[in-house]
């Protein structure tokens, strides 16, 4: 495949802080540059199952995503093109029919709790974060998310965490931290972790691009 950019994997925890730290490397280097694709937007569309039934889905097993769908979006964004990046519904967990188009960007960041368990993600990337954050850190940003931005309630997060979430970070997640070739305690406060990533890529943009 020919490149025209660089791809970077941030992984960990539900609530592990990816997203900020995602966030944070986003406005180091320039919006015009960088692009943040989130696994999350990846969900299956469950649209042809009943309400009642996708609620009982288990969205913390690698089955609940298109990965096929993700990995072909970003060696697309790699080849310098642009995507129709998919808009998922989480009351619902549905897709919505409209996209938004993406692309292209010299910096693919792609963010999600698997996205290092998946050896086809993970041939594509050029730097492989972990986020190491403490579980019960985790459950706490992960409350306060799913109640103010996706209309949970506290006894349904807490029961898909004990049911779902928890099991599948140590079967699937927790492991694939050893495929990282950064460990960043502390999330996206830390500074120093932060800027030796933001260092790395700028050595990558002089070298291959």
């Amino acid at each position: 495949m020919q490149r025209k950019g660089i791809l970077i994997g941030i992984a960990g925890a539900s609530g592990s802080g990816k997203t900020l730290v995602a966030q944070t490397i986003y406005e180091a280097l320039g919006s015009e540059k960088v692009v943040i694709i989130q696994e999350d937007s990846y969900y299956k569309n469950l649209s042809h199952l009943p309400l009642e039934e996708r609620t009982k889905i288990n969205f913390d097993h690698p089955d609940a995503f298109d990965h096929d769908l993700l990995i072909d979006h970003l060696q697309r964004l790699l080849r310098g093109e642009i995507i129709e990046h998919p808009i998922y519904d989480y009351t619902t967990h549905t897709r919505k029919d409209e996209t938004k188009k993406v692309g292209p960007h010299q910096i693919i960041i792609v963010e999600g709790i698997l996205i290092l368990a998946i050896p086809e993600l993970r041939e594509l990337m050029n730097i492989k974060i972990f986020i190491d954050t403490p579980p019960d850190i985790c459950l706490i940003r992960r409350l306060q998310r799913d109640i103010k931005e996706r209309g949970r309630s506290v006894d349904s997060v807490l029961e898909q965490y004990q049911a779902t979430v928890r099991p599948m970070y140590l079967q699937f997640v927790e492991p694939s931290k050893r495929y990282a070739d950064i460990i960043i305690p502390h999330g996206g406060k830390n500074v120093i972790a932060i800027d030796i990533v933001k260092s790395k890529i700028e050595k990558l943009l002089r070298e291959e691009i």
